[in-house]
């Protein structure tokens, strides 16, 4: 029978009735911003809670079924069940104590970059923003095209998204535990539109997703460590769609990060745009100083993998999608570009949770 390190639990259970209590007390629905982190963590945790409870439950009966046994043998012919339900529950508990991602409840910034294949890497960068803005629609998601470089021919040459969840979403549900494997260079087989003999072409556009810093606290900005520069918005080809110096520009000068905004309409909201990209860059690239210190045997699989190589195909003629990091493949494209994306996902959150539970068996 499946044995459950209770010392493992423990202080989850603490943490839980802790945050149960500061959420009955009224004072902590005066700050936004508290409650919505606790809400947040107190769904995180519920799912092992009950978890726990359950096998606590099931372990229960099997020991009370035993004692009667002893007493009355009838009570043998209960035992197999109410240890196969031990087992499960136990199972089941094992996976929700797997380690987690730190940043799984948070929001996202999704960045779309055309790659090699000029104007019909474009057009693919657009056919790729769109699938993940359809994708947000189909999780009631909340999405903000925060900058956008339009190419000539139509489709992007960059463009920056924010998806927000609606709500406090279920473990693994919120954006960054959606969309987190989406980092990397996505290949396209398709004829171009520009192509007059109907030859298939191969291009590209690489993916960038960041978990959405939303906490200016979280990310502290020295205002001496920043260059700040503000210039006309223009739109496709240089024609100027603003008359005011509304778009922003703002340089890290530690790190040398640059980010630009110009969608918004004020000087003011592209500035807090341009920042709030700003924190969830340098909070990636801390994450993944400290991933790259980390042991490689406590390093997801799918996490790690190299942000130039190609992970996944799409492939018109057929109609087919593959991963190339997971194996998967499936013959709805089709589908897929309008949104239909998660079986593509879970793929890659099975392909992460295998890789952590094959972790946790070699230590």
């Amino acid at each position: 029978m499946s044995v459950v390190d209770v010392s493992a639990v423990a202080p989850l259970l603490e943490e839980y009735a802790a945050i149960e209590a500061q959420l009955a007390d009224p004072t902590t629905h005066s700050d936004q911003v508290l409650l919505k982190k606790l809400n947040k963590r107190y769904a995180a945790l519920s799912p092992t809670v009950a978890a726990f409870r359950e096998w606590q439950e099931a372990d229960g009966d099997v020991g009370a079924a035993t004692e009667m046994a002893a007493e009355d043998p009838s009570f043998h012919d209960e035992l197999p069940a109410l240890r196969e339900r031990v087992d499960a529950a136990a199972e089941h508990l094992h996976h929700l104590l797997l380690p987690r991602d730190p940043d799984d409840d948070r929001d996202v910034i999704l960045e779309v970059k055309a790659g090699e294949g000029g104007a019909e890497s474009a057009l693919f960068a657009g056919d790729l923003v769109r699938m993940y803005l359809r994708y947000a629609e189909r999780r009631h998601w909340k999405a903000q095209l925060l900058e956008a470089t339009e190419s000539d021919l139509g489709g992007y040459k960059d463009a920056r998204v924010a998806l927000t969840a609606t709500g406090v979403p279920g473990p693994g549900e919120a954006p960054w535990a959606r969309l987190k494997y989406e980092g990397g260079v996505h290949r396209v087989q398709r004829v171009p539109v520009t192509e007059s003999q109907g030859r298939i072409h191969t291009s590209a556009a690489g993916v960038l997703v960041m978990p959405d810093v939303d906490d200016p606290a979280e990310v502290e900005l020295d205002p001496h460590e920043l260059k700040i520069d503000v210039f006309r918005s223009s739109g496709p080809g240089g024609q100027s769609v603003n008359t005011t110096d509304s778009a922003v520009r703002i340089t890290h000068l530690p790190t040398g990060v640059v980010v630009s905004c110009q969608n918004e309409k004020s000087q003011l909201q592209n500035k807090e745009s341009a920042l709030r990209v700003l924190r969830s860059r340098l909070h990636q690239m801390a994450v993944e100083a400290a991933d790259a210190e980390a042991s490689a045997q406590r390093r997801s699989q799918v996490r790690t993998v190299d942000r130039s190589e190609r992970i996944r195909t799409y492939n018109f003629p057929e109609n087919r999608i593959a991963d190339h990091r997971t194996g998967f493949k499936a013959y709805n494209l089709d589908q897929v570009l309008d949104g239909d994306l998660d079986a593509v996902v879970q793929s890659a959150v099975d392909a992460d949770e295998a890789a952590r539970m094959a972790a946790l068996g070699d230590r």
